[in-house]
């Protein structure tokens, strides 16, 4: 696995626990990336796509869209050729 060196800001108080935690089983640098992993698995809207939230908010206005597109399709039928141009 191919690793990228970054710098991160973490508050005092935050990163002297995360040591004192490290220390006991490991280095910082793989704590660190196991505290992240972990975040990412059991956190929902970190693998979803941010749009997902708000899929079928709508659900409820689908028989209103299919009556406003048979009025529309309704309306169209009664077009003349000669008016689109």
């Amino acid at each position: 696995m191919k690793a990228l060196k970054t710098t991160l800001e973490i508050p005092d108080d935050v990163l002297h626990r995360a040591k004192a935690k490290a220390a006991e089983r490991a280095f910082l640098c793989q704590f660190v990336t196991e505290a992240v992993e972990e975040k990412i698995r059991t956190d929902p809207t970190a693998t979803a796509k941010p749009w997902m939230a708000h899929a079928g908010k709508l659900r409820h206005l689908r028989k209103d869209l299919r009556r406003i597109d048979r009025i529309v399709e309704a309306e169209f039928e009664t077009v003349e050729p000669e008016e689109w141009t």
